[in-house]
């Protein structure tokens, strides 16, 4: 079992009070759960938060291009972009495509510190129409050349039968169910945890909420042998291992690219396969999938994009406002210390 922190360890690990502790908990989304009117910290679910509110991370060098022999592919896990690197890497010899599962964020923050050339994802913005976007936005420093992989089918994953007659998210914290769940930071669970808050569910007090893993696959296969009774997941899985499938809504799947690097030939040839019938072939297998957007560029809206520009001017001016408190708190410390005699030679 992951271990678990108490409020002061958790306020001990973000170096903040323990009231904070509590705010963030209920405005911020840090992973809590109440057992016997006592708040617990998961120290695994708490780490993975930090690492979902992080910004800014250092430039670590140039990606090199994917004439060098290699195509890197990093982010949201899906079947059905598997079996495209498979048909790539069959039909072209170089570069070699590779693919890191990472989860949306996570391939935007691979992208951001150029560790791949394109990143997946499909994260559903707070207006519940639009994907990526504004995620992006905050991510990187430029907003990315979009294109669209495909549409598909979210939903819970069930046992064949659905012998928990589960209709609804809702139906997830009733008695006896047990899920299985996929980690902070991928599209998957975003869509989750947004449906049970809809639902009035604390999520941390499903039986499995805190069990992870990070294939859609693999919640299907925890279902299949029966360890857990359902799942967040993809249509298409249910389809590949013939169980059932409650449906919550179609999504975007798009891949993003840093702009500097669109037209390097490797990626070129891989947002090509999009257009082949080959391509086209290999989705009929699955069930779940839309390819009416497939290899199309996609772009925000432009009222989005003004508001995101305003967006951008704010939080800059914030920075620069939390800069000036920090040096004055730093120089007012200073002033401290050397009012109360303590000076460097006298330590």
């Amino acid at each position: 079992m992951n271990p678990l922190l108490s409020t002061k360890e958790v306020a001990r690990l973000l170096n903040v009070n323990e009231k904070m502790v509590y705010t963030l908990v209920a405005e911020k989304g840090l992973p809590a759960s109440k057992v016997t009117g006592k708040w617990l910290f998961p120290r695994h679910l708490v780490e993975q938060w930090i690492e979902t509110q992080t910004i800014n991370y250092p430039d670590t060098g140039k990606l090199q291009p994917c004439q060098q022999g290699i195509l890197i592919l990093a982010g949201s896990n899906d079947p059905l972009l598997d079996r495209s690197i498979s048909l790539f890497n069959s039909q072209i010899k170089t570069p070699l495509a590779v693919f890191g599962n990472l989860g949306s964020m996570g391939g935007l923050r691979a992208l951001r510190q150029n560790l791949c050339h394109i990143a997946s994802s499909h994260l559903l913005q707070e207006d519940e129409e639009e994907y990526n976007f504004d995620y992006a936005f905050q991510e990187l420093d430029l907003m990315p050349a979009v294109v669209n992989f495909c549409r598909r089918e979210q939903g819970i994953l069930v046992a064949e039968g659905n012998p928990k007659k589960i209709s609804r998210v809702a139906d997830l914290a009733g008695p006896g169910i047990r899920i299985v769940n996929r980690p902070l930071g991928t599209g998957t669970r975003l869509l989750l945890d947004r449906e049970f808050k809809k639902a009035g569910i604390e999520g941390e007090k499903i039986d499995g909420y805190g069990d992870e893993v990070h294939r859609h696959l693999d919640v299907g296969l925890e279902i299949v042998a029966g360890r857990t009774d359902a799942g967040p997941g993809i249509g298409a899985v249910a389809g590949l291992l013939n169980i059932g499938f409650i449906p919550i809504r179609w999504e975007r799947f798009d891949l993003m690219i840093l702009k500097d690097r669109f037209f390097d030939e490797g990626i070129q040839r891989f947002l090509s396969l999009l257009h082949e019938k080959a391509f086209k072939q290999l989705c009929k297998k699955f069930s779940g999938y839309d390819l009416s957007l497939s290899g199309k560029m996609i772009y925000p809206d432009a009222n989005d994009r003004e508001q995101r520009t305003e967006d951008r001017g704010q939080m800059t001016e914030d920075r620069r406002q939390r800069i000036g408190v920090r040096s004055q708190m730093t120089a007012d410390r200073r002033q401290r210390t050397d009012d109360s005699g303590w000076g460097a030679e006298d330590k």
